[in-house]
């Protein structure tokens, strides 16, 4: 007797940015994980896709998916790709872990006219509140403690847009999320992932 597995659903956050990306376009997917997102555009958007990741396992699971994917870590740069070799670039749920945050998001705006990114809003209401008590937040988007995290670079809704104004990037849509849920009522207090899509209307000096 044989038994198959069942396709893991695709988070509410990954199917939002797929539907944020043109049928047919090159896509790029920054530290793109297990391949989830990138597998989902080659079989229903038609995408030329390529992902970057640099963990072993990752790689082998976007292997397994038919995902193309480079292992590297983001840290060393994208000097790998052309200007606007790709017409988006997703970096997601990764942006907090980068050590070079401004220098990543300015890449990306080389790289491709249209960009994704996500991020856990540091700005949620219970992260205050547990500062407020005395310790560091430890939620589901941010699982870690304190002194195990990965998350270095910690920001609010407000904080990343001014950056990307600051860069020269032009919000097109944000939605904002608490677990698979879209929160549209005060975001800025009440979601727990942000995601943003924004186009680069210049390239950005280095």
């Amino acid at each position: 007797m044989t038994t198959t597995t069942e396709p893991r659903k695709v988070r509410a956050d990954l199917l939002r940015i797929a539907g944020w990306i043109n049928d047919d376009t090159r896509v790029l997917d920054l530290g793109c994980g297990d391949g989830m997102l990138l597998a989902h555009l080659q079989s229903r958007r038609g995408v030329t896709a390529v992902g970057v990741e640099k963990e072993d396992a990752q790689v082998i699971a976007c292997v397994n998916k038919g995902v193309r994917v480079i292992q590297q870590d983001l840290e060393d740069g994208l000097a790998m790709f052309d200007d606007r070799q790709f017409d988006t670039v997703v970096l997601s749920q990764t942006l907090q872990a980068v050590v070079n945050t401004e220098h990543i998001l300015k890449e990306m705006g080389r790289v491709a006219r249209y960009g994704v990114v996500s991020f856990p809003n540091f700005g949620h209401w219970t992260h205050g509140l547990s500062i407020l008590t005395g310790r560091m937040p430890v939620t589901g988007q941010m699982p870690y403690e304190w002194y195990n995290t990965p998350n270095i670079h910690l920001c609010t809704l407000k904080d990343f847009e001014d950056l990307a104004s600051r860069l020269g990037f032009r919000i097109l849509e944000r939605a904002t999320f608490r677990d698979e849920t879209e929160i549209s009522l005060m975001p800025s207090l009440r979601s727990t992932l942000a995601v943003y899509h924004f186009e680069t209307d210049r390239k950005p000096a280095l």
